[in-house]
């Protein structure tokens, strides 16, 4: 396996440094827009091109970072310059993928400056990595960001971890479906590292790793109440929210498959099993983790659901008028949303209804009261017109975690 063979591509780091010493030295914002897409997103791969659709990249994005973050950018620069170097590592680690499951298909490595955002993701049978993400480590400086999440993630890294992000990410390409539920998606992605882990015959070392291994059984006992919901807040993509205990799912799935593996007798069917598992199917998962014995105990799911579900926080009324009222005065100039339970604060989600922008009444949010039960909205009426917005669950939760239970909630109403 070679570059020759078009298998990995790193010529967008090239490319991005170019760019970013000529953004420097740019007179005007205009200018650098220019050269953002001239210098990287024009020449950039197909791999680039992947990348900025699947993480909704932009020319903006890239030189507003570039602006904001030259600590870290100038910390960072050798270490993805360096990725090249580690080529004849990465096909080293993919042929070893491939002896151990045989079945492997072809995909290709493209390694990208994205966004701050990402160490790595796929789309199709490319495999899109973050190089900035991916090489960072204990020296990088992340001084210039408001959370802990880069801090914690590089305090475990190394060099030597892009070449096992890279496994991660490229048996990603060989796995089937995806599906919105904590237990499916924490198998999904703690599997990779179970099978990177088998591909470089030594013990990965993370912080999700780490956290879990020494908060195991609470960890544990947490998922098994929420592993059958649709809320990823605990569990997946969650570091710049929970610091030193994010991505526990990769922790608990990587402890699923690894407890199916040790029990099987045969290993080689038992890595086959574990990559070809299809997500899209619930009882299939639900097997899984029934065969791997990783909860001895029967699970059941109804009862769990039940559980959940009893907790969640759901929509108890709306002010100062009644959902659907038609006679709504325009001096009024806030909205009220009052939940069973206390909110989260500074997490929401309201979106324009079906009828979109026009039909939309707010200008902003006040913030909670009623000891966090209310949410207070900014609005503005105008005489005899028709108003709708839609609340979601998507980041509406209650202050012990839960997800609000209606998935979208239609407040309408008309005024005088």
């Amino acid at each position: 396996m070679s570059q020759e063979k078009k298998v990995i591509f790193t010529s967008d780091i090239d490319n991005f440094w170019i760019a970013y010493d000529s953004i420097k030295t740019a007179k005007n914002y205009s200018q650098k827009i220019q050269l953002i897409n001239a210098l990287y997103i024009s020449k950039g791969t197909k791999g680039l091109k992947a990348f900025m659709e699947v993480r909704e990249y932009n020319d903006t994005l890239w030189v507003d970072l570039i602006e904001k973050l030259p600590k870290f950018w100038n910390s960072v620069r050798h270490n993805t310059l360096e990725v090249k170097n580690k080529l004849p590592q990465f096909e080293q680690a993919i042929e070893r993928l491939k002896q151990i499951y045989p079945e492997l298909k072809d995909a290709e490595i493209y390694f990208a400056i994205g966004g701050v955002n990402t160490g790595g993701t796929v789309k199709d049978n490319a495999v899109l990595i973050g190089s900035e993400i991916a090489t960072g480590d204990s020296k990088t400086d992340v001084s210039e960001f408001k959370n802990d999440w880069l801090k914690n993630v590089f305090q475990k890294q190394s060099m030597d971890h892009i070449v096992t992000l890279n496994i991660h990410e490229y048996i990603h390409t060989q796995q089937r479906g995806e599906k919105n539920q904590v237990l499916s998606q924490s198998i999904r992605e703690g599997s990779c590292d179970f099978i990177t882990e088998l591909v470089m015959e030594q013990p990965l070392s993370t912080q999700y790793l780490t956290y879990g291994r020494n908060n195991a059984e609470s960890v544990k006992s947490l998922f098994k109440k929420e592993m059958f919901t649709d809320n990823f807040t605990n569990w997946l993509y969650n570091g710049s929210q929970k610091g030193e205990s994010a991505d526990l799912g990769y922790y608990i799935g990587y402890e699923i498959c690894k407890a199916y593996y040790n029990q099987a007798t045969d290993k080689a069917k038992a890595i086959k099993t574990i990559i070809e598992l299809n997500y899209d199917d619930d009882k299939a998962v639900e097997a899984f983790l029934m065969q791997s014995k990783f909860y001895p105990e029967k699970i059941n799911k109804e009862k769990l659901i039940k559980e959940y579900d009893k907790n969640c926080p759901h929509i108890v009324k709306i002010g100062p008028f009644k959902n659907g009222a038609t006679d709504v005065s325009t001096d009024i100039k806030e909205l009220s949303i009052t939940f069973s339970k206390e909110m989260k604060p500074n997490s929401y989600s309201i979106n324009f209804s079906a009828k979109g922008k026009d039909y939309f009444p707010l200008t902003g949010v006040k913030g909670l009261e009623d000891n966090g039960k209310t949410l207070v909205l900014k609005a503005e009426l105008k005489p005899n017109k028709e108003y709708e917005f839609v609340i979601t669950n998507r980041g509406f939760q209650s202050a012990d975690g839960y997800k609000l239970k209606e998935n979208e909630y239609l407040v309408k109403f008309k005024t005088k």
